[in-house]
């Protein structure tokens, strides 16, 4: 008999206790694998879509070929994984804080790993993506595009909060090439605050409202995709 939930990895990390498990969500006679700090549950494979949509999004409001990619955040991999579907990326940096995240994928723990680990396009960088744009050392790309927070306001740290304001959006800017694009997720509405915000550092701002059906529920939940780009 199979057991409903297999815990695949549990490390302690600076932010608590991370843990990796598959379960058969008994509705819907799915696997789903999620990921939770502590008893809260950061993500899960039955809500992707507006994360593969962060992707999509941000590299609609790109132009040219080549692009230099940066993904904030790994996860599950869904925004890196549909980052590397558009034939424009040539490079792809996935920053992410957590070790034992980037293991998840190099020991093949999840589903669609392979697609990240076998691309040559493809590389994982260990390290605090708010460190290394507080410190300028964020790689120089065409599209940046984060999924790290829940919000801008409901932030994993306190040393997250200081990307969201002008000052820290400039420096974020400042690792776009020329009319790059700044892409990120929010479990929230748009939010006036931080539109504002962004419009006070980049030249053009949006805020996409993504629907996706709940299937826990039966309804619609939502997400916000930002997108904003510096000038040409």
């Amino acid at each position: 008999m199979t057991r409903r939930i297999e815990e695949l990895d549990h490390v302690e990390t600076p932010i608590g206790a991370l843990s990796l498990r598959r379960r058969r969500e008994p509705t819907l006679h799915v696997e789903v694998h999620e990921v939770l700090l502590g008893e809260a549950y950061l993500m899960s494979s039955l809500f992707t879509v507006a994360e593969e949509e962060l992707a999509r999004l941000s590299l609609a409001a790109a132009t040219g070929d080549a692009l230099d990619v940066v993904v904030g955040g790994l996860g599950l991999g869904w925004t890196a994984r549909t980052a590397l579907h558009d034939p424009r990326v040539a490079a792809l940096q996935v920053v992410e804080a957590l070790e034992a995240v980037v293991g998840w994928h190099e020991r093949h723990l999840l589903p669609g790993a392979k697609e990240l680990t076998g691309d040559p396009r493809c590389a994982f960088l260990v390290g605090d993506f708010f460190a290394l744009v507080r410190e300028g050392r964020l790689p120089r790309a065409h599209v940046v595009a984060l999924d790290v927070d829940h919000t801008p306001r409901h932030v994993l740290h306190p040393s997250h909060a200081d990307l969201y304001v002008p000052s820290g959006l400039r420096r974020l800017a400042d690792r776009l090439h020329p009319g790059g694009v700044f892409g990120l997720w929010s479990d929230d509405p748009p939010d006036e605050g931080f539109l504002a915000a962004l419009d006070e550092v980049f030249a053009t701002t949006a805020a996409h409202v993504v629907d996706f059906a709940n299937p826990l529920t039966g309804g619609t939940s939502s997400n916000t995709v930002y997108v904003a780009t510096v000038a040409p």
